[in-house]
């Protein structure tokens, strides 16, 4: 009986829809799921105008998807708190005071949750009153790295967490004649090569611009697999076309959905 509340009770696409709730359930809420060969969908209102079917509607993820896009791909556990702030940033009445500060909020669990993904070691401490106190401490070596323009908005975020961290930038936009990403500036710390990189751009809706970001990271010879990408939302393809083009990478995000608010960047910073 305990088991079938939990599994009624929790919404959405990051949940284990079986009946194990030991250490496997802990971690498959880090997993998303979908069908093997298309996407299982029930309407629901349009509201951040990316897309639009026929009836006004967008097409939800089912709960029940099993195929999974791989373990690379890693969400937030879900709750009421980062539903809520999810609706209110795709929300197109919104004002935009309340989307900078939802934005941020969401901002800062992902960032969270990023540091989380950074390796350890184990360390023993003093405390006052001359206990020892078996703990860990995170290996130093990190660095972020934003895709400008949306990118920057998480970089307060990360330094709140970690006020001495060094930040990169790369720019990338869209040629006018080939459409495709080109890369216009990239400013690193010089020892990138031999760090971990927290990567951070909120949308990803075709995987393109991160893609090539990465590519100019591995010229800088730093390895996929110490690239953390920070996200807030992706779309199924986005998150597909990524980790097909470099397997070591790991992404984490809030959310997998067809749609993506892509109008994250203008909202945030006034420009839209």
């Amino acid at each position: 009986m305990e088991t079938y509340l939990i599994e009624s009770k929790m919404p959405c696409h990051n949940q284990q829809m079986n009946n194990n709730v030991g250490d496997s359930q802990e971690h498959a809420a880090k997993q998303v799921r979908f069908n093997n060969n298309s996407f299982q969908a029930q309407s629901a209102p349009l509201t951040d105008g990316d897309s639009e079917s026929p009836n006004n509607t967008v097409t939800l993820l089912s709960a029940d998807s099993q195929y999974m896009i791989g373990p690379q791909l890693k969400l937030l556990p879900l709750n009421d708190q980062i539903r809520e702030l999810q609706t209110i940033i795709r929300d197109k009445s919104t004002s935009r005071g309340d989307f900078v500060f939802c934005a941020d909020r969401l901002i800062r669990l992902v960032v969270e949750e990023g540091l989380n993904q950074l390796p350890y070691s184990e360390c023993t401490v003093t405390t006052p009153t001359g206990h020892k106190y078996e703990g860990v401490k995170f290996e130093k070596g990190n660095c972020g790295v934003s895709i400008m323009r949306s990118g920057e908005a998480m970089e307060q975020g990360l330094r709140d967490c970690c006020r001495s961290i060094r930040i990169g930038k790369i720019l990338i936009q869209s040629d006018e004649e080939t459409q495709k990403a080109k890369v216009y500036y990239a400013k690193f710390p010089p020892d990138i090569s031999r760090r971990k990189v927290l990567l951070m751009y909120p949308i990803l809706s075709t995987g393109n611009t991160v893609i090539e970001a990465v590519r100019v990271l591995r010229e800088h010879r730093l390895l996929a697999k110490h690239i953390i990408l920070l996200s807030l939302f992706s779309t199924p393809h986005g998150a597909k076309s990524i980790i097909q083009e470099f397997p070591d990478i790991t992404i984490l995000t809030t959310e997998v959905h067809p749609v993506a608010p892509t109008h994250f960047g203008q909202r945030y910073f006034g420009t839209d």
